[in-house]
């Protein structure tokens, strides 16, 4: 007896200094008391496996007692049994139930079981066939049990979060304890507290220990804030499966304004990555190959449904990027000088902006189809400072005073460094950060801001094109996301389609440009005197009449006209849809033969 004692004592000792302890089994001493415990242990242990077998044991006793002490009940227990599975049937989900096929599986188990224990309220738990029944139908009920993934994927997580003192103990995070945990479609997340003295920054440390300890792949392992933002807690978040291991093909736009917020592409939770940029200017940042121009047609599928906004852009590739949405861009500039001029046109805007609110006593300009917002997209943003370094002060007042005249600038660009963005403030002002993959840590600080690779975004890690991290005002923790792929015949349908609806420059953009190039606005000193928009209109028809049967290309169009491409692209489909014109190919415009 005083062996077994000191053996327990050295035991609990072992335990509370965070050592494995020994299980102490006296044969000569409460041995039955033992045995049962070790039996009552493996059946808590393996409560999930042995569910079915319990709710068996439970029907036939509860079957048996209520024979014996109200056997009239048996009609009331089959209505509430089939008034359950309608229930469950209909809304499961309520309670957690979020397939068809769990919902359905739930009210056959309800129906069943109460069918059974009005049967045998009725007859004996012992009448033929119910014995057998119970035994067969309980077996088969239980077969979708044992191999249901969710099912199976939460015992797994119990028993990790049971394990967890130990795990905490071998990574340096002793103390720290469990409070809850969740399984979801691709993994499971939990609520951890953490001792005294311990932080975030150090459970971002143990990421690597904690994969280990655990079992998982390398990346599998998320660390985040709670929500409550509690310095002493974290959530854990482990992926069984990688969400984003597909490219995920583009729904379609997910705005029809720029004053709402843009989905980007789906988080890990699946979760849609939505940033505004009204008011923002924003920096796409990646080694090449990483996504950034999926990440701009994105942007651009997503703009081009927006009536409130006119889209100018800059691609010194000579447009190999941005070109093949060019009827939905309002100019497009692909060499150093169209780069100048549209960046010293935007200023122009700019300032003609900020005079016409000052003198109607406002503060923001809040865009609208007939006076909408501006956004700049440039793309490699390196090559602008390489080959047209003059425009670095543009680009600076753009970005120091284009918020509250709604004149935006996105610029992409592998690595923003000082060199890169120029002297002046551009990249401070870049409040919108979207991270592609980088291949070196410190290209983390350089894209999201300094600090934030210790802080946990570690976008050297994202394994696949496309894969980003996503920082601003509304995300504020890493969370990582993929951009949605644009295929090439997806980018063009979406542009054609697109193209009709673009706006126009408003009044108050053509008056500023037109004063700043010295060329005085164009007003109708008498009711016959033709306007800009009328000589157009007639140089249209004019070149429309005249097309050969293969019709005029967009291009020609463009120079004949002088008209801008949206204003074109309007102008044909009202001609069309009227009969005045038609469209030979894609493209290809002409007099219609029969036009009224």
């Amino acid at each position: 007896m005083n062996r077994t004692r000191q053996m327990r004592r050295h035991a609990q000792k072992m335990h509370r200094n965070g050592l494995q302890p020994m299980v102490i089994i006296d044969r000569d001493d409460q041995s039955p008391d033992i045995a049962a415990v070790l039996v009552a242990r493996a059946l808590w242990r393996y409560r999930s496996e042995l569910a079915p077998i319990y709710v068996v044991a439970l029907l036939a006793l509860g079957g048996a007692i209520l024979h014996r002490t109200h056997p009239d009940w048996w009609l009331w227990l089959a209505g509430v049994a089939t008034v359950a599975a309608s229930v469950l049937a209909m809304f499961g989900d309520r309670v957690g139930l979020a397939l068809r096929i769990e919902r359905l599986y739930a009210a056959s188990i309800a129906m069943g079981a109460g069918g059974w224990v009005a049967a045998a309220t009725a007859v004996g738990v012992t009448c033929r066939p119910l014995p057998l029944l119970l035994a067969g139908g309980g077996f088969v009920l239980a077969v979708p049990w044992w191999v249901h993934r969710r099912r199976r994927a939460k015992v797994r997580v119990d028993r990790q979060i049971a394990a967890w003192p130990e795990i905490a103990q071998t990574v340096g995070l002793a103390g720290s304890r469990a409070q809850s945990a969740v399984v979801d479609v691709w993994g499971w997340r939990a609520r951890f507290a953490l001792a005294r003295g311990q932080t975030i920054q150090d459970v971002i440390g143990k990421v690597p220990a904690i994969e280990s300890a655990l079992g998982t792949y390398r990346g599998a392992v998320r660390v985040s804030p709670t929500r409550d933002d509690k310095a002493n807690r974290f959530e854990l978040r482990v992926l069984d499966t990688d969400p984003h291991a597909d490219a995920i093909p583009w729904p379609g736009p997910s705005v029809s304004s720029i004053t709402e917020p843009i989905d980007l592409g789906p988080f890990e939770d699946a979760t849609g990555a939505r940033v505004l940029l009204l008011r923002r200017h924003g920096l796409i940042g990646g080694v090449a190959g990483s996504g950034k121009s999926g990440g701009i047609n994105v942007l651009m599928g997503n703009l081009s449904a927006c009536r409130d906004v006119v889209v100018w852009a800059i691609d010194l590739k000579r447009g190999m990027e941005l070109q093949p949405w060019a009827s939905c861009i309002d100019r497009l500039a692909t060499t150093p000088e169209q780069a100048r001029a549209m960046l010293s046109d935007a200023v122009t805007i700019l300032e003609a902006r900020a005079e016409w609110l000052a003198g109607g006593g406002l503060r923001v300009w809040e865009p609208t189809p007939q006076r909408p917002a501006l956004v700049i997209i440039v793309d490699e943003y390196a090559e602008l400072a390489d080959d047209a370094p003059d425009a670095a002060d543009d680009t600076d007042s753009i970005a120091r005073r284009g918020r509250a005249v709604a004149v935006t600038l996105i610029a992409a660009t592998q690595r923003p460094t000082q060199k890169a963005m120029g002297k002046g403030a551009v990249r401070s002002q870049m409040d919108v950060r979207v991270s592609f993959r980088v291949r070196e840590r410190k290209d983390v600080d350089l894209i999201l801001g300094q600090g934030m690779l210790s802080a946990g975004w570690h976008a050297h890690t994202l394994n696949a094109p496309g894969k980003f991290l996503l920082s601003a005002p509304e995300h504020d923790t890493p969370r990582r996301g993929r951009a949605y792929l644009l295929t090439d015949d997806t980018v063009a349908q979406t542009a054609e389609r697109h193209a009709p609806v673009r706006p126009a420059l408003d009044k108050i953009f053509r008056r500023a440009l037109n004063e700043a190039r010295m060329t005085p606005v164009s007003v109708p000193a008498v009711a016959e005197t033709p306007t800009l928009d009328d000589t157009a209109e007639t140089a249209l028809r004019e070149a429309l009449d005249g097309a050969p049967d293969e019709g005029l290309p967009i291009a020609h169009l463009l120079l004949i006209t002088q008209m801008s491409r949206p204003t074109l692209y309007r102008r044909l489909s009202e001609l069309v849809k009227t009969g005045r014109a038609v469209q030979v190919t894609r493209g290809r415009y002409k007099a219609s033969e029969h036009a009224p």
